[in-house]
């Protein structure tokens, strides 16, 4: 699972700010990051210590998100 580089409290928040063509940074924190590979991912939300209260499927390509579902 990654995080995204802005702490969205919503996923909807996430596909607003997508649609409306911020750059959405991307980072997986513990020992497999920070770097997110190009494919898809995981994406949790909002960041720790805060509980997840959302999870998204996302297409990253050279460390942007460029969907999500």
């Amino acid at each position: 699972m990654a995080y995204t580089m802005t702490n969205f409290k919503t996923k909807k928040a996430l596909k607003e700010a997508l649609k409306s063509g911020a750059e959405i940074e991307v980072f997986q924190p513990g020992p497999f990051g920070p770097d997110v590979k190009d494919g898809e991912c995981g994406l949790e939300g909002p960041h720790y210590p805060a509980p997840h209260t959302w999870y998204a499927s996302a297409v990253v390509r050279g460390g942007k998100v460029v969907s999500v579902k």
